[in-house]
């Protein structure tokens, strides 16, 4: 048998390989990130392996060749992908391999492809595929904190038209320092967690959570993080020159006709400013801006010489443009918005409690044309949510749901599975109102938004008919919070801008910022900003912060309006649950040989009883239909775990009767000596004639013996002593 080469020998035997590039990035810590190129997915257009201890991301970016027929928008797909085996696990289920994707890698892949779609040209428009794995798992590094780096600089080594790069980084201020991408471990004790994507020079995306912070304290956060993408820019940069790819590809994705785009506006123009000025409801806006539309097509048909047709995708560009020009135009010249609002002016706000009496708790929330229908269902810890994500494992006591149907926006079309956007905006909502919920809270609790009606700002209805919902249902809820989403509009021409509160669905649609704000009187707890424009400045960025905070705090007063507190009890059908905390070592004796006492107990009086051991104590959840059947589950478990106590009076059951006495049960499994002599004053000659197997009799401990334990009762001690006793 011949001699077997090491592989590394093998690989450089038959292997020729550039050397690869790598660069790094020290973090104000010392930790040390590392981008390499030139190693692994060669054929890709470019990709990176970004690391940082033992976490590894592999990013990969690939573009078509050439932009698909009649396409006028940027096709980007961003895929965030984390395999198991990178720590060292096995997926769960019986496939046992990764499916599709968690709402964990939704959320990665979203805030990856929020800070790099804007960044595209705008007349590219080739499809782009950018995917990220996670490669190898450090237990206690963040990935989601490296894939926005990993993205940008897999693009900034290929040749795919970019205006980046861009970083990503989190931020947390724990025991008041502000930190760059903490640990696992050390963001559990952060009252700040945000992620920020930024180019070099401008902030792109904010999302992120707050235990009621101030907007200075926000903002302080935003720029600290920008200080330090500042950084990984100029290394992307670097890369770029070092790799070759400082040349960008040529494309023509654009088709013009310039006669046509003339007509458009000439034909347009003004019809549609008096439109957008004088139409404040939606779908008449839009019926009449879509009739308008076909007009001008018929009259711009009427003149094309025979055979020849509409480029009807160039026209709806052209058509698109001009309604948003004279939507712009009418706020930022005469700060009229679409609607008629003036642009701190927050929509007419109706809600209601209670609205569905079946459920646990129930809210409607209306504002403007956004309408939110809330429930909240409260259930034991088997109903949690169990999360098996590559690196997080565990369970979720608090979960919020978002759906948006699409009769929400008259649309006619079939309602599918849960998409992205669903799953982003029901984070936000969940981020919104998570820290209200009380650490003592019993329950699982679910809640679930139904998107009635949508136009614009719908996840902050969500936060707010949530709030309302969980009120209604007794959660007492630290304090309520109300959301807002703010727009801008901005012309780098004239130097003109409006910040608009409580945007609509136009105004997001055909603005340049999308920024929600979530908090309670005290303080922000959440926020999720996109901004579609360069250079916003901080000054622009804390006017809108500032009117945010009036716009919530009026939206909170009109929410306190309907209800200002939880109610004092839970609704008569509410299942209830109490917790109870007995000693670690009475937790067996609670769950029985094989599970037979805690099972008699559950058939026997309908409660449904969870045992688990944490800090060193057991810890039992009682779940139950109603109070009567939550008191004789715990009265059940109590009487277990009880100890004796001399003095006290019990009601015990008589188990056997000997000749110098008899055996009463006094706690489950604890028989007392009930002594002949303590029956009664009076002297018994025979025990039986007295007591009988089964009795229920009132008995008082008087003596436990230290040697054995034995529990010595008395029955007699609790009857009045005859003044002549019979011997």
């Amino acid at each position: 048998m011949g001699r077997v080469a090491h592989p590394e020998t093998i690989i450089n035997r038959n292997t020729k390989m550039n050397k690869p590039i790598v660069k790094t990035i020290t973090l104000s810590d010392g930790r040390v990130i590392e981008i390499e190129t030139g190693k692994l997915a060669k054929q890709a257009d470019g990709s990176v392996v970004v690391k940082q201890g033992n976490t590894m991301l592999l990013a990969t970016v690939t573009c078509a060749k050439e932009a698909k027929e009649d396409v006028d928008f940027m096709p980007l797909s961003v895929e965030y992908k984390e395999k198991f085996a990178a720590a060292g696990r096995f997926p769960g289920g019986f496939m046992k391999r990764e499916g599709r994707a968690g709402d964990y890698e939704i959320l990665i892949s979203r805030l990856i492809d929020r800070a790099l779609r804007p960044l595209f040209p705008d007349d590219f428009h080739a499809e782009v595929f950018v995917t990220v794995f996670l490669i190898s798992a450090d237990k206690d590094t963040m990935p989601d904190a490296l894939a926005g780096l990993a993205a940008s600089a897999a693009l900034a080594v290929s040749d795919i038209p970019f205006n980046g790069p861009i970083s990503e980084v989190r931020v947390a201020r724990i025991d008041g320092k502000l930190v760059i991408n903490p640990t696992f471990s050390e963001l559990e004790k952060a009252d700040i967690d945000i992620m920020v994507g930024a180019t070099i020079d401008n902030i792109l995306m904010v999302e992120g959570e707050m235990d009621e912070v101030s907007e200075d304290e926000m903002l302080e956060a935003i720029k600290f993080a920008h200080d330090e993408i500042k950084k990984h820019c100029q290394v992307q940069m670097e890369l770029t020159r070092e790799v070759g790819k400082t040349e960008k590809r040529a494309y023509c994705h654009e088709v013009y006709d310039e006669v046509l785009e003339k007509f458009v506006w000439d034909k347009g123009y003004d019809q549609v400013y008096s439109i957008v000025k004088s139409t404040p409801g939606k779908h008449e806006r839009h019926d009449k801006l879509e009739a308008l539309k076909e007009s001008i097509k018929g009259e711009f048909v009427a003149t094309l010489p025979e055979g020849e047709a509409l480029n009807e995708a160039l026209y709806g560009r052209y058509y698109h443009d001009v309604e948003k020009k004279a939507v712009r135009s009418l706020i930022l010249d005469e700060k009229i918005r679409i609607d008629a609002r003036k642009t701190d002016e927050i929509r007419p706000i109706w809600s209601e409690v209670d609205y569905l009496p079946a459920t646990h708790g129930s809210a409607v929330f209306t504002r403007g044309e956004t309408q939110s229908l809330t429930t909240v269902t409260l259930g034991t810890k088997m109903d949690e949510k169990m999360i098996d994500e590559v690196l997080i494992k565990g369970s979720e006591k608090f979960v919020l749901h978002y759906n948006f149907p699409p009769f929400s926006t008259g649309e006619a079309r079939p309602m599918r599975g849960v998409g992205r956007r669903e799953v982003g905006h029901g984070n936000l909502a969940h981020r919104a109102l998570k820290r209200m919920i009380p650490e003592d809270n019993a329950y699982a609790i679910r809640v679930v938004s139904d998107i009635l009606e949508s136009n614009g700002s719908s996840s902050m209805a969500t936060v707010c008919a949530g709030t309302l919902a969980l009120m209604d249902a007794g959660v007492k809820i630290r304090k309520p919070v109300s959301g807002i989403a703010m727009g801008l509009i901005t012309d780098s021409e004239t130097g003109k801008y409006a910040v608009l509160s409580d945007i609509l669905g136009d105004e997001d649609h055909l603005g340049d910022m999308d920024f929600k704000v979530t908090g309670t009187a005290d303080g922000i707890t959440a926020t999720q900003m996109d901004i579609k424009v360069d250079g916003l400045s901080y000054e622009v960025l804390a006017q809108a912060l500032a009117q945010a905070k009036r716009g919530r705090e009026h939206i909170l007063g009109e929410i306190l309006k309907t209800m200002d507190k939880p109610r004092a009890d839970y609704k008569p059908h509410v299942p209830r649950v109490e917790k109870l905390i007995i000693p670690k070592e009475m937790i067996g004796a609670v769950i029985g040989p094989g599970g037979k006492v805690i099972q008699e107990i559950q058939a026997t009086t309908g409660a449904t009883i969870v045992i688990e051991e944490v800090d060193n104590v057991g810890v039992v959840e009682v779940f139950a239909a109603d109070k009567n059947v939550l008191e004789a589950a715990l009265n059940r478990i109590r009487a277990i775990v009880a100890v004796p106590e001399i003095d006290k009076v019990y009601k015990g059951k008589v188990k056997s009767i000997v000749s110098f006495g008899a055996f009463v049960e006094i706690l489950p499994n604890k028989d007392g000596l009930l002594h002949i002599s303590e029956i009664d004053w009076r002297r018994i000659q025979n025990v039986e004639d007295e007591l009988s197997v089964g009795d229920i009799v009132e008995v008082k401990l008087i003596d436990i013996d230290d040697k054995t334990g034995k529990l010595k009762l008395s029955r007699k001690v609790l009857m009045p002593r005859p003044e002549k006793i019979d011997k």
